[in-house]
């Protein structure tokens, strides 16, 4: 699990420490470095997976998951040394690398030989947070007529493959479909295979909803929704037919709902993108338990919904306030990011409320009421 990141002349990032745990909260301003965090992360993780035994000598700024251009791109602007560095920090392990940046025109940047033990051997990383990860991006596919099938997920058991857009989740639920559920994150009323947790999770969001997945071949899989009524009718409606809510929803609970427990580390942006409140506060609940089972998930919000929730749930038992970290960031003088460790108390009150964190409410409430 990460306990600790450094970013440094990344981005907007000039020299950010954060802060990890079982749930990882990113929030604050548009623009001032949040999802960089993630894609920093992400970036590691491709170039460590595509090296032979995890030994990489390159950073590669066009991956399938992230893209973010040339070295001109990814190096703070006003950065004193052309080099990136990223320190990640766990149980067991503490590892950095630093990337020297040679010609700002390149996509990949190579690393430098630095890590050497006493007798002039390079160490390298001994870290394992790579090992069973998803990425769900704001871009994330919403309804669709069909999903792509691909052979390759049999392989890399992901639900996406290019930019987080959980293009594979529905192939990813049929395939795996009676995997048992950790029994903490399911639904007691309900059988713990996958599928009817999805369902079941998804009627937390929907009242009365089925899920249904058919498999036409070579066309790949549509994804169908039925609805109990009063009338006993259940009908059979497409995805393309029904809110965008369920279906930007759907590969959340999957991720979560498949993820092990001291193994898997999702990281999600937006999950609260077209849901009800009541809907994210239930998707926030998910996220909590699945966090305090021992599922690391980052997650990237702009929503107040599910910061409340989470406050909920730790001031319900459902998640130890240890468990989380929530970081809220700002942009600072020359355009660096500042971020500021937002401590919640046993009952989920703001220890140390920062202007503009989650506050709009608040501050139009007092302008209806004149105050």
């Amino acid at each position: 699990m990460i306990r600790k990141v450094e970013l440094e002349n990344f981005k907007s990032h000039k020299d950010t420490k954060l802060d990890f745990s079982n749930l990882t909260v990113l929030c604050g301003a548009n623009a001032s470095g949040k999802s960089s965090v993630i894609q920093a992360l992400l970036l590691l993780r491709e170039s460590f997976s595509g090296g032979e035994m995890g030994v990489f000598n390159y950073l590669n700024l066009q991956t399938n998951s992230v893209k973010i251009g040339t070295a001109k791109d990814a190096l703070y602007q006003y950065s004193e040394k052309n080099e990136i560095s990223f320190r990640l920090s766990g149980d067991s392990y503490d590892d950095r690398w630093c990337f020297k940046i040679n010609d700002s025109t390149k996509t990949v940047i190579p690393k430098l030989q630095h890590n050497f033990n006493g007798n002039g051997i390079m160490l390298e990383p001994s870290c394992k947070l790579f090992f069973s990860p998803h990425f769900i991006s704001a871009a994330r596919f919403g309804p669709q007529s069909f999903y792509p099938k691909d052979d390759l997920i049999d392989i890399l058991n992901q639900i996406s493959e290019k930019e987080g857009k959980a293009e594979y989740a529905v192939q990813f639920l049929d395939k795996n479909r009676n995997q048992d559920v950790v029994p903490k994150l399911c639904i007691s009323s309900y059988d713990n295979d996958l599928f009817t947790q999805v369902t079941a999770w998804e009627r937390e969001i929907t009242f009365g909803v089925n899920v249904v997945v058919v498999d036409n071949g070579q066309l790949g899989y549509e994804l169908k929704y039925q609805f109990n009524t009063d009338t006993g009718k259940t009908d059979l409606f497409n995805a393309i037919n029904v809110g965008f809510g369920l279906t930007y929803a759907l590969p959340i609970i999957v991720a979560i709902l498949s993820a092990k427990p001291n193994e898997s580390i999702l990281f999600i942006e937006n999950p609260e993108a077209h849901l009800h409140p009541k809907g994210q506060a239930k998707l926030a609940e998910l996220i909590c338990l699945a966090a305090q089972a021992g599922v690391q998930i980052v997650i990237e919000t702009h929503s107040d919904h599910i910061f409340n929730g989470i406050r909920k749930n730790i001031a319900s038992g459902k998640i130890e306030k240890d468990n989380v970290k929530i970081h809220y960031f700002e942009m600072g003088d020359n355009s660096a990011t500042i971020s500021t460790e937002i401590k919640i108390s046993d009952i989920g009150r703001i220890l140390n409320h920062k202007k503009g964190l989650f506050d709009q409410f608040d501050d139009d409430l007092d302008e209806l009421l004149g105050l």
